[in-house]
């Protein structure tokens, strides 16, 4: 940890693209980067720390579940898949091969607003993942067959952890009503029915569209050179032609729509309550103290309603709450896992006064304090992966075009008082700003 520590607080050597430190309000580390633009739009982000001989590549697409079109959902994440099916000088799965065979790991992930691929490999490998990842972005195989395979990959996945799973279906029924007629109404995994009736021709356009450097932020982080680096990304992704693609633009989120309480009937044994409150986008400045509301609210077991409903009342087995954050507009959700005899009425009605009791009276400042320790160690953490810290650098990018942010917004949460905590409870947490999903065993499940 101390030799970490050492070389986040190396001297800055100025060059002549300048490393970018921001943020000198904290007595954190910072995080010292290199950021500019190739001439086709593609945003370079470079984090170097020599401490250990790993380098990782992330690449952000600023595509996601929101930019699929009604009747295709499913899209985005298919096309995560699809990513890995091989490309003009790749084969079909060589793409894992070549990674682990230098030794190194790899993954991608989908949500609402982006997709992101990233790999990480032993530091004289760095240019394998760069002509990698250069050549799926412009030379992927779109086939029949490689569309085929990867949907029915998609579809059982769907099946496993959605449609035959307890509780599975909850987000998806969570966003269709929350978010009804709006950004958001759908989950990444998409519908069965469109994952059936998707066709070749849109996937080709979809990928022509927003898989390209104009739309995407290619992070480098770990142990290089820059000078090294800079050379290997102008080798493999300066030729790479922009799509020109412009952006779908998307409406607010509308709060207060009115309260809605629906049961569903599930193959469980238990029943579970879920409770969903519309949230500002995640450039929001109200985003601070929400984050801070959901930690008092039920984040670990010295939470108010872990506190209330699980050890004083024992009305529930589990319980919590958390963010989900999107560009637009997210969620905050609270869950409790009750016992087979649990009223989940009775449930309901303990977290709605759990909630109100904030609102009304707000939080102390031990809680305050609590919650403020948690997000210190959170970014602590963060600092102790170099992963980790090129996730944030382009997530700051894409979503704020500020990257200095991972140094500032630390600040931003340290700056939130009571009283502000008091105030987004009063202003998102209420009925009418809420569904409630109740999930109860079908007739004979619970015998």
């Amino acid at each position: 940890m101390k030799k970490f520590l050492n070389s986040i607080f190396s001297i800055i050597i100025l060059l002549t693209m300048s490393v970018l430190s921001y943020g000198q309000n904290n007595n954190f580390a910072q995080i010292d980067f290199k950021e500019y633009d190739l001439k086709n739009g593609l945003h370079v982000i470079l984090y170097k720390d020599n401490t250990n001989p790993i380098v990782s590549v992330n690449i952000w697409y600023h595509v996601g579940a929101k930019d699929e079109d009604s009747g295709r959902t499913g899209f985005a994440h298919l096309f995560e898949h699809m990513m890995f099916q091989g490309s003009a000088n790749i084969g079909k799965t060589e793409h894992f091969n070549y990674i682990q065979k230098a030794g190194g790991t790899l993954n991608g992930t989908t949500n609402q607003d982006r997709t992101n691929y990233f790999a990480s490999v032993p530091s004289n490998q760095l240019e394998l993942l760069l002509w990698l990842e250069s050549d799926r972005m412009s030379t992927l195989q779109v086939t029949q067959e490689n569309f085929d395979n990867q949907r029915e990959v998609v579809k059982e996945e769907k099946r496993q952890r959605y449609d035959n799973a307890p509780y599975g279906s909850r987000w998806e029924e969570m966003m269709k009503r929350l978010f009804r007629e709006q950004t958001y109404e759908w989950t990444p995994i998409g519908s069965m029915d469109d994952l059936n009736s998707a066709d070749l021709d849109y996937a080709k356009n979809f990928y022509k569209k927003y898989y390209s450097p104009d739309n995407a932020v290619l992070v480098v982080s770990g142990d290089f050179e820059y000078e090294t680096a800079e050379k290997l990304i102008k080798k493999y992704f300066d030729d790479l032609k922009p799509a020109g693609t412009v952006k779908n633009k998307y409406e607010e989120i509308i709060f207060n729509q009115g309260e809605i309480n629906d049961t569903i009937y599930d193959n469980v044994q238990l029943p579970a309550v879920y409770i969903g409150y519309k949230i500002p986008g995640t450039t929001h400045n109200d985003i601070y103290a929400i984050t801070l509301l959901t930690m008092v609210l039920g984040d670990g077991k010295s939470s108010r309603i872990y506190n209330d409903i699980v050890y004083n009342k024992k009305s529930a087995r589990s319980a919590g709450s958390f963010l989900w954050d999107n560009e637009i507009g997210g969620m905050l959700i609270v869950t409790a896992s009750a016992f087979k005899n649990t009223d989940p009425v009775n449930l309901l009605n303990d977290i709605t006064a759990n909630i109100q009791k904030i609102s009304d009276e707000g939080i102390t400042e031990k809680e305050l304090e609590k919650a403020k320790n948690s997000i210190e160690h959170d970014y602590v953490n963060m600092m102790q992966s170099t992963l980790r810290i090129a996730d944030e650098l382009a997530n700051y990018y894409t979503f704020f075009k500020n990257t200095g942010l991972i140094n500032t917004a630390l600040n931003e949460y340290m700056k939130i008082t009571a009283e502000d905590v008091r105030n987004a409870a009063k202003k998102y947490l209420v009925n009418e700003n809420r569904v409630v999903l109740t999930y109860l065993p079908k007739p004979g499940n619970n015998k």
